[in-house]
C-alpha cells in the first residue's frame, strides 16, 4: 500500500521502534528494542506476562516515556509527542466505553471532539464495517462483550489513526467469542488496510491473525518472522516452547555431513537436515513437534527412513480432535505426542509398550545452554498444531 495521508494529517509510513528502552527503578522492562511494523500490516508482539509487550505498546501509545531510543511513524520522530497528538488509537481489553451515551454516540465522540459536525455518514459506515449497523441506539450494558469490543474498535477506527493498538483486546471474553473475534479483527484490518499491533500472551491469537509475529522474552526479542516460519523452525527454545510445545532432546552435534547434521543423544544416534539447524556442532535440542509424532505397537511398525524412540504410556487424555498421549523413555524423559482422533489407529492404553516415531525433515537443532535437560511442556487442551 502506498504512502498515504493518516487520519491526523500525517504522512503515512511504517512504524519503527530504535534502541526503545524502558527502565523502572533497577528493572529493565524493554531492553534496546528495534523492530519495524510495515504500514498496512498486522503485527503482534507475543509473550508471557512480564516480557515487556504492554510496556512497548504503551510507549507506541505515548503513555510512558521510553528512558531511551526512539518512536517513528514513516519519517516523523513522535517519541516525545503527547498521546493525543499521535496518530494512534488504542483498544483496550476493558473496552472503556461510556455507559451513558449510546453506541452511535460513543462511535461519534472522537469526531466531535475533533469538531466535525456532520458524522453519520462516517459512524453508519464504521458501525456496517463492524457489522453493528441497527445496534447504534442501544447502550453498552444492552450489548454482548463480543458486540461491546466492536463498538469499541470501530470508535477508534472512525478517527482514521495511522496506527491502531490492541492491548489484549479479546481477553475477557469466552473462548468460542474470542475465536470468532479473531477473524472479525483480521478482516476488519484487512478491508481498511491500517497498521494493527496487537499485544497478547495467546499464541493461537498471534498466529491466527498476524502477518508477523515478534516473540518478547525478558524485554527482547527472542523471534520474529511469520507465524508458521516461528512455528516450523523456531530459533530457541524458549519460542520452540512459547509458541506450541516441543519434545526437546538434550544431545551432541557432531557437525554437518552432507546435507544432515549428526546428533546423538541419550545413547542413540539421530539426523536432522543442515537447512534446519540452527547450530551444527556442540550442545544442542533436538525438537520434534508432538503432533509430528506418531505412535505404534513397536519398533517393527516403523517406517524406512524414520526415527524413533521407545517408552511406555503413562498418560492418555482424549480432548476431541486428538488425543494427547505422555511416553516415558528409557532415560526417564517423557515425550508429549498428539494423535489424531481419525479412527486410522486403534487408541494405546496407559502402560502399553510403544515407539514414537518422526520423519527427520520434522525435526529441528537449537543451541542448548550449558546443562540444559530434555525438555517438553505440560499438555494443554487445546495445542497450536494439534490435528483438526
Amino acid at each position: 500500500m502506498g504512502a498515504t495521508t493518516a487520519g491526523h494529517g500525517t504522512p503515512a509510513g511504517d512504524l519503527r521502534l530504535a534502541h526503545l528502552t524502558k527502565r523502572f527503578g533497577g528493572v529493565t522492562a524493554v531492553d534496546d528494542l528495534s523492530l519495524t511494523v510495515p504500514q498496512g500490516s498486522f503485527f503482534a508482539l507475543l509473550g508471557p506476562s512480564g516480557c515487556g509487550k504492554t510496556t512497548t505498546l504503551r510507549m507506541i501509545a505515548g503513555l510512558e516515556e521510553p528512558t531511551g531510543g526512539q518512536v517513528l511513524l514513516g519519517e516523523r520522530d513522535v517519541t516525545r509527542l503527547r498521546p493525543y497528538k499521535r496518530p494512534v488509537n488504542t483498544v483496550f481489553q476493558s473496552y472503556a466505553l461510556f455507559p451513558h451515551l449510546d453506541v452511535f454516540e460513543n462511535v461519534a465522540f472522537g469526531l466531535r471532539r475533533r469538531g466535525i459536525r456532520s458524522v453519520d455518514d462516517e459512524v453508519m459506515g464504521m458501525l456496517a464495517l463492524v457489522q453493528l449497523d441497527d445496534h447504534g441506539h442501544r447502550r453498552p450494558a444492552e450489548l454482548s462483550g463480543g458486540q461491546q469490543q466492536r463498538v469499541a474498535l470501530a470508535r477508534a477506527l472512525v478517527n482514521r489513526p495511522q496506527v491502531l493498538l490492541l492491548d489484549e483486546p479479546l481477553g475477557a471474553l469466552d473462548l468460542k467469542l474470542r475465536r470468532r473475534m479473531q477473524l472479525e479483527l483480521k478482516r476488519i484490518q484487512t478491508e481498511v488496510g491500517l497498521t494493527f499491533v496487537h499485544v497478547t500472551h495467546d499464541q493461537e491469537e498471534a498466529m491466527t491473525m498476524a502477518d508477523t509475529v515478534a516473540v518478547l522474552n525478558a524485554g527482547r526479542i527472542e523471534q520474529l518472522g511469520a507465524p508458521a516460519d516461528l512455528y516450523e523452525y523456531p530459533a530457541t527454545a524458549f519460542v520452540a516452547n512459547f509458541l506450541g510445545q516441543s519434545n526437546l532432546l538434550a544431545g551432541e552435534a557432531a557437525g554437518a555431513t552432507g546435507d544432515e547434521v549428526a546428533v546423538s543423544a541419550h545413547g542413540r544416534r539421530f539426523s536432522v537436515p543442515a537447512g534446519r539447524a540452527r547450530v551444527d556442532r556442540g550442545p544442542v535440542h533436538l525438537g520434534v513437534r508432538p503432533e509430528k509424532l506418531h505412535l505404534v505397537d513397536s519398533v517393527d511398525q516403523v517406517p524406512a527412513g524414520c526415527q524413533h524412540v521407545t517408552g511406555i504410556v503413562t498418560d492418555a487424555s482424549y480432548v476431541g480432535v486428538s488425543t494427547q498421549y505422555l511416553l516415558r523413555t528409557g532415560w526417564g524423559g517423557e515425550l508429549t505426542a498428539f494423535v489424531a482422533n481419525s479412527g486410522a489407529a486403534r487408541p494405546l492404553p496407559v502402560g502399553a509398550e510403544a515407539a514414537a516415531y518422526w520423519e527427520p525433515r520434522h525435526a529441528f537443532l537449537l543451541p542448548r545452554e550449558a546443562g540444559g535437560q530434555d525438555r517438553s511442556a505440560p499438555a494443554r487442551d487445546e495445542p497450536v498444531g494439534a490435528p483438526s
